[in-house]
C-alpha cells in the first residue's frame, strides 16, 4: 500500500530524490511522469494539491475533479513511493509571499488567466521548499508553465534539476488533461481539431484547420522560440506552436515542436 503523507512534519522526516507535483485527477499522462521518475530513482514522491492561487475563475476551481482514492491507486501502479496530500494550511500557513512570473508570465496563458502563473510559481516554490528533491518532473503540455518554472529555478539558484516529459496523447490525438472528463461526446469531437491543426507545417495552415470547427473558440495560436518564449522568426532554431481555446466552456491547451516553417 502506498504511503500517504498528510502533514508537513511527517514529510520533513523523509527524503525523496524525485518529485512529481500534481493537482490530482491523475491520468495516464501523470503516470508517465511518475514512471519516468521511477526509472531514475526508487524514491519518488507525488504531491496532490489543488492550488487556489492559480485559478482566476472560482467556478473552474470548484469544478476541478477531486479523486484522491483513484489517484493513490494510479500513483502506486506507476511506481511512486509516497503521496503528499497536504491541506491548504500546510501549504499556506500564514501570509502568502507571491512569486511574480514577470513579463513572460503576462503573455498567452497569463494574458487570459490573470495571476495564474504567479500562483503556479508560488505553490511550486513552496512545494520545493517542503519536499527538498534532487529533481522534479513536469510535462511539456503546459509548456509555458514548464518554461517559467525552469526560469524561476535558475533565477533563485535552487539546487533542483527540472526534467521535461513529453506530452501523452489519447489514441485519437487529444492531449491528455484532467479537464477532458468535462467534455461531452460532441465536445470531445470538437476538441480533436487542436491536434489536427498542430499537425500542419505553418501557422497559416493551422488557422485554416481551426476555422473549420465551429465548436472550438480560439484564444491564441503562436509559434514561439523555445529558448525565450518570444515569437519565433525564420532564423529560430527551436520553434514550438502553442495553442489554447475553449470547447463548451472547457479550456484546452496543447503544443508541438515545429519544423523550419512559420
Amino acid at each position: 500500500m502506498i504511503e500517504v503523507i498528510k502533514s508537513v512534519d511527517d514529510l520533513a522526516r523523509q527524503k525523496y530524490d524525485l518529485f512529481v507535483p500534481t493537482m490530482g485527477a491523475l491520468h495516464a499522462g501523470h503516470q508517465s511522469l511518475i514512471k519516468l521518475a521511477k526509472e531514475k530513482s526508487d524514491q519518488v514522491l507525488v504531491s496532490i494539491f489543488v492550488n487556489p492561487l492559480q485559478f482566476e475563475n472560482k467556478d473552474d476551481l470548484a469544478k476541478y475533479p477531486k479523486t484522491l482514492e483513484a489517484d493513490l491507486k494510479l500513483a502506486e501502479l506507476a511506481g511512486a513511493a509516497a503521496v503528499f496530500a497536504p491541506s491548504y494550511e500546510d501549504i499556506y500557513p500564514g501570509e502568502i509571499t507571491k512569486i511574480e512570473a514577470g513579463a513572460i508570465g503576462d503573455l498567452y496563458e497569463g494574458k487570459s488567466r490573470g495571476d495564474h502563473f504567479s500562483g503556479v510559481l508560488t505553490v511550486v516554490k513552496r512545494l520545493f521548499d517542503l519536499t527538498r528533491p534532487a529533481a522534479a518532473i513536469f510535462g511539456e503540455k503546459d509548456f509555458q508553465q514548464l518554461f517559467l518554472i525552469k526560469q524561476m529555478v535558475k533565477q533563485l539558484n535552487l539546487p533542483i534539476e527540472i526534467i521535461a516529459a513529453p506530452i501523452i496523447r489519447e489514441v485519437d490525438g487529444l492531449a491528455m488533461s484532467s479537464r477532458n472528463v468535462r467534455l461531452d461526446e460532441a465536445g470531445r469531437k470538437s476538441a480533436l481539431i487542436i491536434s489536427k491543426a498542430l499537425n500542419k507545417d505553418s501557422i497559416s495552415d493551422m488557422h485554416e484547420v481551426l476555422a473549420t470547427e465551429p465548436g472550438f473558440t480560439l484564444d491564441y495560436l503562436e509559434v514561439i522560440d523555445e529558448e525565450t518564449f518570444l515569437p519565433a522568426t525564420v532564423n529560430t532554431k527551436n520553434k514550438r506552436a502553442i495553442i489554447a481555446g475553449w470547447v463548451n466552456g472547457v479550456r484546452l491547451l496543447d503544443n508541438k515542436r515545429m519544423g523550419s516553417s512559420l
